[in-house]
């Protein structure tokens, strides 16, 4: 009964993952990729999008507060920003990369330091939900593990 609970949760959290934006498909090819040889293979790859996210958001950070802006330099760390969170299925931290970039061609800094703000805010929210999501899969336990149901 508990394992159903469990499965339930799980399942809705997914679903409203989807539904408010955050993930897309990609994420669900990932869970596809899963299986009992390697387990936690989807929260691997999600570790290492928020170690190197984490890593780019930081370089973006100083760039932007460096004179003169090097918008070049900027433009960059963030199309590497949106390539990690493609990787991942990160839906909205790929639209907010997008929107930075049009500031970024723009030269338009302050576009560029309210994108960063806002990106920097769904990265935040984004690692809580699939932490606790994460979190909810190791209490189903490993062998039951994949939770390969669409949106």
């Amino acid at each position: 009964m508990e394992y159903l609970n469990f499965r339930r949760q799980i399942i809705c959290m997914k679903k409203s993952l989807f539904d408010q934006g955050y993930l897309d498909e990609q994420f669900n090819q990932l869970e596809e990729l899963q299986d009992e040889s390697s387990p936690n293979f989807v929260e691997e790859v999600v570790v290492l999008f928020f170690k190197d996210s984490s890593r780019l958001l930081t370089n973006i950070e100083q760039t932007l507060e460096k004179y003169p802006q090097d918008f070049y330099q900027l433009d960059s760390l963030v199309h590497q920003l949106k390539g990690s969170g493609l990787s991942i299925g990160a839906l909205r931290m790929k639209n907010e990369c997008s929107v930075f970039k049009v500031y970024c061609n723009d030269r338009n800094l302050e576009g560029c330091r309210r994108s960063f703000q806002k990106m920097k805010r769904e990265h935040a929210t984004l690692k809580q939900k699939l932490e606790t999501y994460f979190q909810l899969l190791r209490q189903v336990g490993p062998c039951k593990q994949a939770v390969n149901s669409r949106k």
